[in-house]
């Protein structure tokens, strides 16, 4: 278990009985002070003595202040001077004198004006430890639930819903195991299960419960099977072998996943794999996918479009998903054409699809409307075997011109390439858009990553901007590593001669990042060979770069920061967020840093980081938030000429009270 960060100036907390091994120790350590700074001392009841102790407290705390005010004063120009580290540099010195010197300063300070930190929030009840805002899935007995009966739960977000306290981990709690240790097993208490589906068997049909753990190497098509269905998949789109990056594929988008299995499998064959599930009160797909360390969000077909661009996924896989697909006049299949790529698939496997099922004449129906609206939108049906079926969608536009019956292609107005959570959409969209490229032609992964000047031109960019994103990058995740590896390894100080260790490669699985911008950050980890994925989010009142960090082989998502995020509590292991808080200060403050900060903490895993690069007023004031959140916070400065500082922050584990 790492070690948390000593709170010091910056966190807010008491000090550690070890804080003398710890590098961001502070040297100066507050007594136990009255709201004036001073201790506490009994006063004589003599009227001359009151008002001998009285000028003399006064003239202390005016020497205090003046001392205080030479102090800064005289050290201006000194930190100046010292303050001119090459960007290149900008996180390897934190330690060094003019840091202590000025947060010792800042401390002294606040003791002698007076100025009473923050008060730290409460813990939620123990109901809300699965919250998720915008849905209504506060249940005060889990055991009611019946899970052979689903209930469809729609995405509704209020302004005036926030919590105003910590969400809590369960009792049992466990920090996840690594990657890839994490993949096939992880804690039964980690995640919201319920003794009746234990009982019932819907669960103990794909999993295998041992002890304390829940395994997933064993149980179901999508667990046992995986491989050997994923083998099938490939011989039906045409593959001798398993190699989807031959065929142009690399991003997926599973429907109703399961547990994360078909997307497990799928990341060593290159593919990245985002799972799509609706909420769930318990034995959550979306909630055990992501303890697994599988990309996965909460959403639905039901009544709105998902929050991705038009043409973004190579391949849609559905394995008995429960998704009606010949209801609302095949509006769900139009939805499945949109986020679909030019010559991209959708696998289908369902029991529906049996000969034996097709005996039945409703089935048949159903199956008739879904055959018939699948060929009007275009696709092509390349195979079927056993339950599973593969469809390719077309990479000619004079197909929907030829059609004598399917829905319209969009206008110019319904043609939205990022609709965020906008009601589902019953033409063809795409058409007019620059990026409808098959995928055959598109750059094969991994060089994909870097696109070509042709793609980029798309954007209005030009190799030369990624070049310089890319190198910038590069070297903030180098310099966030150097800085992460002293903290991580504190309680393992290296022996006198050796190098600085470096954090383990699986130490982090989970990452999301708040302001992606071209996906830089997502880039840079690649490229360093770190075992992590990203969620990539970009902000809805911002520049929307989605569509090309989908077009370089990543997964993103659009979200406005001021709604909570649709994914469950303790679900991500680093949240980053640059020049997130800008952006949002520029919107006439729709919502507050605090509550940035709040829905930061209910999906970050405990021990868990944030790392916040912003301008040096709103990363202090967030600095000072801290403190209600009880993180533990350090501050640091970056070169002499930016007016930009750093804010690494790690969550306590907090144990539940017995």
């Amino acid at each position: 278990m790492s070690r948390p960060l000593y709170r010091g100036i910056s966190g807010g907390g008491k000090s550690s009985s070890t804080a003398g091994h710890d590098p961001f120790d502070m040297s100066f350590q507050g007594k136990d002070l009255g709201e004036n700074g001073f201790n506490h001392e009994t006063l004589s009841t003599s009227g001359a003595n009151r008002s001998r102790q009285s000028l003399i407290f006064t003239f202390l705390k005016l020497s205090l202040f003046f001392l205080v005010v030479l102090s800064l004063s005289g050290s201006f120009y000194w930190a100046i001077s010292i303050s001119t580290t090459p960007r290149s540099n900008i996180y390897h010195h934190y330690r060094r004198l003019q840091e202590q010197v000025v947060a010792d300063l800042t401390q002294i300070g606040e003791l002698s004006l007076g100025i009473a930190r923050l008060k730290e929030l409460e813990f939620c009840p123990a109901e809300y430890e699965s919250y998720v805002p915008c849905y209504n899935n506060v249940s005060e007995n889990l055991d009611s639930v019946d899970p052979v009966i689903p209930i469809e739960y729609e995405r509704k977000c209020l302004h005036d819903t926030m919590l105003g306290c910590l969400v809590l981990s369960p009792r049992n709690y466990r920090i996840p195991l690594r990657w890839p240790s994490g993949r096939d097993l992880i804690w039964k208490d980690n995640v919201r299960i319920t003794g009746q589906e234990f009982s019932s068997g819907s669960l103990t049909k794909r999993m295998m419960v041992e002890e304390e753990q829940i395994s997933f190497r064993s149980g179901s098509i999508m667990v046992d099977g995986v491989e050997d269905y994923t083998h099938q998949i490939a011989e039906m789109i045409g593959l001798q072998e398993s190699n989807f990056i031959e065929a142009g594929i690399r991003t997926v988008l599973d429907i109703g996943c399961g547990f994360g299995s078909f997307g497990a499998h799928l990341f060593s064959k290159q593919l990245l794999t985002m799972c799509i599930a609706n909420y769930e009160t318990s034995g959550s797909q979306v909630q055990l996918t992501l303890e697994r360390g599988i990309p996965a969000l909460i959403g639905s077909f039901s009544t709105q479009q998902l929050p991705f661009p038009y043409l973004s996924f190579d391949m849609l896989h559905c394995a008995r998903c429960d998704v009606e697909w010949d209801k609302n006049d095949g509006l769900f299949l139009v939805e499945v054409d949109r986020l679909l790529r030019p010559g991209g698939y959708f696998v289908w496997t369902s029991q529906m699809n049996t000969h034996r099922s097709l005996r039945d004449k409703e089935n048949q129906k159903k199956w008739s409307i879904i055959r018939d609206f699948a060929e009007n939108l275009c696709w092509d049906m390349l195979s079927q075997q056993d339950e599973t079926i593969v469809w390719k969608k077309t990479s000619r536009k004079k197909c929907y011109s030829s059609r004598k019956a399917g829905p319209a292609v969009c206008g110019r107005s319904h043609d939205v390439e990022s609709p965020y959570y906008q009601p589902l959409n019953p033409c063809i969209a795409g058409m007019r858009s620059q990026r409808w490229i098959p995928i055959e032609y598109r750059t094969p992964w991994p060089s994909r990553a870097r696109l070509n000047s042709t793609e980029l031109d798309l954007y209005g960019l030009h190799p030369e901007d990624l070049t310089e994103d890319a190198a910038n990058w590069n070297s903030v995740i180098h310099n966030y590593w150097s800085l992460l590896s002293p903290l991580i390894f504190s309680d393992h100080p290296k022996r006198p001669g050796d190098e600085e260790p470096s954090p383990p490669f699986n130490m982090l699985r989970n990452v999301l990042d708040m302001s992606a911008h071209f996906g830089g950050f997502n880039a840079a980890l690649l490229d360093a060979g770190k075992s992590v994925w990203v969620m990539n989010v970009v902000p809805t009142n911002g520049p929307n770069y989605l569509p090309l960090i989908f077009d370089r082989g990543f997964i993103g998502v659009q979200h406005d920061w001021c709604e909570a995020f649709p994914t469950y509590p303790r679900t991500y292991d680093m949240v980053h967020a640059e020049g997130l808080l800008s952006l949002e200060a520029r919107q006439m403050h729709r919502c507050s840093t605090f509550d940035i900060l709040l829905e930061i903490d209910r999906i970050l895993r405990p021990e868990g980081w944030v790392i916040i690069r912003d301008t040096t007023l709103l990363v202090e004031t967030a600095r000072s938030l801290t403190t209600q959140l009880r993180w533990d916070a350090r501050l640091m400065e970056l070169d002499g000429s930016s007016d930009e500082k750093l804010l690494v922050c790690q969550k306590p584990f907090f144990r539940k009270q017995q």
